[in-house]
């Protein structure tokens, strides 16, 4: 198995105000860059770290200020430190973040669960957005069937541990193509860092999420929606539920839930082009 430091690419760590760290990762192009245009910030899925960005960042961290968070349960961070881990809690330990660091407004883009904590801060602190992201994400809240799912989860990774659950979740995540190469074999790596009752806790957290489809439609802000046309598990219908007034939508063909993984280059391009042209207007 790998070391944690495989696991995770956060090089920095804030304690929280309620004793938690938060570990993450910054290129820290000081504040000219700060000034010129907005730091991004990166926020991962389920049972992933900030490892998930490894691929992209050096096409953005080139041009741009980017802080990867490793989220509340995942990676560097500390533990969920309850049964359930609510997506609101991934939000605020994100705003406390930006606070801290003084980056004003930000490009907040989420991946999978990272969306729904993105999202959950943008209701609350729509004030610290310069833009904002989904990639392989939705507004929507969890289905009946998926909320059965999340139980069955918790319950799965309460009697047999990480390891079998991460090997049955991480083809599923990626498109046909990929799904038996070493690129998920990478996502299993860091998935086994997540400790089961801290990816129990965030799946429940993400069952307990309201339809946020209303907080999308009223950011006046630049928004980019990365769908990919083979995610079997958030299809591009449910990515594009809700827009803003200044949404760009886009699929990724031949894409499945991990094109930071499936198609780096493909991705950083795509957020390259919506950053020039659309969040500067």
């Amino acid at each position: 198995m790998m070391s944690m430091s495989n696991r995770s690419l956060a090089n920095r760590r804030l304690t929280l105000p309620g004793g938690a760290d938060l570990a993450y990762r910054d290129n820290g192009r000081g504040p000219e860059a700060a000034a010129a245009q907005p730091a991004i910030v990166l926020l991962h899925g389920f049972c992933g770290s900030s490892a998930y960005w490894e691929k992209l960042l050096p096409m953005l961290e080139s041009r741009h200020r980017v802080i990867a968070v490793d989220l509340r349960g995942h990676g560097k961070s500390s533990g969920a430190g309850d049964q359930i881990l609510p997506m609101e809690q991934l939000g605020e330990d994100v705003a406390e973040l930006l606070k801290s660091l003084e980056t004003g407004p930000v490009v907040l883009m989420g991946h999978s669960m990272g969306g729904y904590a993105a999202l959950a801060l943008a209701e609350k602190y729509p004030e610290l957005l310069a833009g904002f992201g989904l990639i392989h994400s939705t507004p929507l809240p969890d289905s009946p069937e998926a909320r059965e799912g999340r139980d069955k989860a918790a319950a799965a990774l309460a009697d047999n541990g990480i390891v079998p659950f991460v090997d049955g979740l991480v083809p599923k995540l990626f498109a046909p193509a990929y799904a038996g190469t070493e690129l998920a074999d990478r996502a299993k790596e860091i998935g086994y860092g997540t400790a089961p009752a801290d990816a129990a806790a965030a799946a429940l957290g993400m069952k307990q999420r309201p339809d946020r489809s209303a907080v999308l439609e009223a950011l006046e802000l630049p928004l980019l929606l990365v769908a990919g046309s083979e995610d079997g598990v958030i299809p591009p219908a449910k990515v594009f539920a809700a827009k803003g007034s200044r949404t760009r939508a886009e699929v990724l063909d031949g894409a499945g839930h991990m094109s930071m993984l499936e198609q780096p280059e493909q991705l950083a391009s795509l957020i390259g082009s919506w950053l020039e042209n659309d969040t500067t207007a």
